[in-house]
């Protein structure tokens, strides 16, 4: 470990500014009257700046590790255990500077430097232990993973392994050590599925479950109960369990067969462009030999291939995004604008209406009213949240206590005055102007002069609506994604009277809903629907001039949308996918296309032939028998680039107009409004690299263009 800094030399010349987390040590005397050494990982900051592990953060741990396995030698420590600052014990590689590293053999040095420096924790001389004592993710969950035991507060409120969702894999033995402590179907949860589900996290109570943590502990006392419970261990009184602990019959038999079925699901969920979690699948199947140095060789050689490649360069930017400027949303008014939102009501009590009370009432716990023209539809719709609040009850996710006052703040009725006391309304009726104009006309005559008024629509003209009413500046568009629960993105859209006071408090209640807002212009459409009205609308004129269904529905797998042209409006509803694109042409006929023939497929209701699982079989021959009959044809090839041109024309021309402030603000919408995914690294970049941007107006959204997944 004394040359680690001329053997790294290299890596560390790019981390130079590096905020380094120390390892600060102190003695512990034991009940037994063991000495244990107990490094506290701190950057130095307080705990709203998580501890990283960059390269010389690692270097210097490396070198107190050497230090104190030289004292467990000489029988000065009996144990040594690892924790964390107040709140908080790593947050895993420090990536602020990994653009800036110049090769893919630079690249391999940071697996290698991980894999040194952690890996010295096994086989230590004494036990070794990780008190997991806040948030921990990647390198940090790695390091106990290093260690022979661990133990975890039952507060922690994040814990992963998130490599994948970011174009990596875990590097630093994770992808080698987790399968074989927790069994290989728990691994694949872990480590691929959790990641792609949103980047899930686990809990303190979930990570005990499975086994990662040998034991939990509540906050309260956690440090001295673990310094206990490792006291016991190292005297012989305790031997912690590993019931997940693969045994013979699943490395022999379940393992492969686990692998096989993951793939599989892979393939059909998101398709085979994706490199990070084939590789990391890889690393599972090659861990259930269970050989540490074979298997951190190939975490080395994963990890260098994909930092230096386009796909994570890709995924850095898209996570910038997410991290950075969706933290602080462009043209935000002052936040300490913003009106405290103490009761809800909805009008509509409907699928979107009901998600809508779920969320309000979970995220605000403040009443929650909805209503609708007849009491047997204000029924179902509370019938529906109270389910969706049984399932969170069921899953763990709310206690008992919560479940029982969230279902006490919730209230439907048929009379509107109950909403007399609201500081906030939302309306989630039929997508019909005239509709939506009386529900607002209706709402103001019962509200006090300040309740905000709030629209979903998904492309109605807002200033239409304000039109009917005496406070127009009260109203601003409020637009969630399907499903509300899941779809981070709200569009929060704001007319020529919306005044700061209500977009403060729609910036704040979206923060509150745990939402990102993205603040655009009225412009139908928005951003999503606009620019996946833009492809469904090229999708339709191409299937409507001759071209098989088929060839268009593959042709565009390259732009990296988590679904294809037609499975994307299927989802969306044929009905809804019709009055979208009709919106956007009346709009803009000269650039937005309507089809006479998805109001056709849309009265059949459905496009494509599945089995009894849902899965699709092909294109149902009904639909293909009403949009026969085009002459003109053209190639996928063709298509592509005229979806591709298509798409820079009208993301320039939105950005002209000032629809959302810049190019970022349309990849983030589109990565968390559309699913875009992260190796694909926003859809600006992508059309400068495709060359479309040039091709549509001659210049590129990003000076110089953005390296990313490649083109083709």
């Amino acid at each position: 470990m004394t040359d680690l800094r001329t053997r790294y030399a290299d890596l560390l010349a790019v981390a130079d500014d590096e905020v380094a987390t120390r390892g600060l040590v102190r003695d512990v005397d034991l009940p037994s009257g063991a000495t244990l050494a107990l490094i506290t990982l701190d950057n130095g900051h307080d705990y709203k700046r998580p501890n990283t592990l960059g390269p010389r953060s690692l270097v210097g741990l490396g070198e107190t590790f050497a230090q104190q396995r030289e004292r467990a030698a000489r029988g000065e420590i009996d144990a040594l255990a690892i924790t964390g600052k107040r709140f908080n014990f790593a947050a895993g590689a420090d990536l602020s500077r990994v653009n800036d590293i110049p090769s893919r053999e630079v690249a391999a040095l940071l697996g290698r430097l991980g894999h040194e420096v952690l890996g010295a924790l096994t086989g230590f001389g004494v036990p070794t232990f990780t008190f997991y004592n806040g948030l921990a993710l990647g390198g940090g969950v790695e390091i106990g993973l290093n260690c022979d035991y661990r133990t975890i507060d039952a507060s922690v409120p994040a814990f992963a392994l998130p490599e994948v969702f970011l174009g990596l894999v875990p590097g630093w033995g994770g992808a080698t050590i987790l399968p074989n402590l927790i069994g290989i179907e728990n691994a694949l949860k872990v480590v691929i599925e959790n990641p792609l589900k949103q980047n899930r996290m686990l809990k303190g109570p979930q990570v005990a479950e499975l086994g990662i943590a040998d034991v939990m502990f509540e906050p309260v006392n956690f440090l001295e109960d673990s310094l206990r419970w490792a006291d016991e261990v190292i005297t012989g009184a305790r031997t912690p369990s590993r019931p997940h602990e693969p045994g013979k019959l699943e490395r022999l038999a379940k393992w492969d067969i686990a692998i096989g079925i993951a793939r599989k699901s892979l393939e059909e969920k998101i398709g085979t462009t994706p490199a990070s979690p084939y590789r990391a699948l890889d690393l599972l199947k090659l861990a259930k030999s269970n050989d540490r140095a074979k298997g951190f060789a190939a975490e080395d050689d994963a990890l260098a291939d994909l930092i230096s490649g386009d796909q994570f360069i890709a995924s850095i930017y898209a996570f910038n995004l997410v991290q950075k400027r969706a933290k602080k949303p462009a043209g935000a008014p002052d936040a300490t604008l913003a009106k405290p939102v103490t009761k809800v009501g909805i009008v509509g009590a409907g699928l979107m209406a009901s998600q809508f009370a779920t969320l309000f009432v979970r995220r605000l716990q403040v009443p929650v009213v909805i209503t609708d023209v007849d009491q047997a539809r204000v029924e179902k719709g509370l019938d529906s949240v109270r389910g969706e609040l049984q399932e969170l009850a069921d899953k763990g996710r709310i206690g008992p206590d919560e479940h029982n006052r969230l279902i006490g703040l919730l209230r439907g009725t048929t009379d509107r005055r109950e909403f007399a006391d609201c500081d906030w309304v939302i309306e989630a009726v039929f997508e019909e102007l005239e509709v939506k104009q009386q529900v607002f006309r209706d709402i103001e005559q019962i509200v006090a002069d300040d309740c905000i008024l709030a629209t979903n629509t998904s492309g109605l003209s807002i200033p239409d609506m304000a039109s009917v009413l005496e406070h127009p500046n009260r109203l601003v568009g409020f637009h969630f994604f399907n499903p509300v629960a899941v779809m981070p993105l709200i569009e929060v859209v704001k007319t020529g009277t919306t005044d700061d006071t209500t977009l403060a408090t729609a910036m704040r209640t979206a923060k509150a809903l745990k939402k990102t807002a993205i603040i655009t212009r009225d412009t139908p459409g928005f951003v999503v629907n606009r620019i996946l009205a833009k492809v469904l609308g090229e999708a339709m004129r191409a299937v409507d001039t001759g071209t098989p269904f088929e060839v268009v529905d593959n042709a565009l797998d390259d732009l990296g949308m988590p679904m294809s042209p037609f499975e994307l409006l299927e989802l969306v509803g044929l009905k809804v996918g019709a009055h979208v694109l009709d919106t956007n042409h009346a709009a803009f006929p000269d650039r937005f296309y309507r089809s006479e023939n998805l109001h056709r497929l849309a009265d059949y209701g459905k496009l494509f032939d599945r089995d009894g699982k849902g899965k699709i079989k092909g294109f149902d021959k009904q639909a293909r028998k009403i949009v026969a009959g085009g002459s003109e044809p053209i190639t996928a090839e063709e298509f592509q680039q005229r979806v591709e041109v298509g798409l820079a024309d009208e993301i320039k021309r939105m950005l002209d107009d000032n629809v959302v402030a810049a190019a970022e603000d349309i990849d983030l919408c589109m990565i968390l409004g559309a699913g875009w995914p992260f190796h694909a690294g926003g859809i600006t970049p992508y059309l400068d690299r495709a060359g479309a941007s040039q091709r549509a107006f001659g210049d590129t959204f990003h000076h110089p263009p953005l390296r990313g997944a490649a083109h083709r």
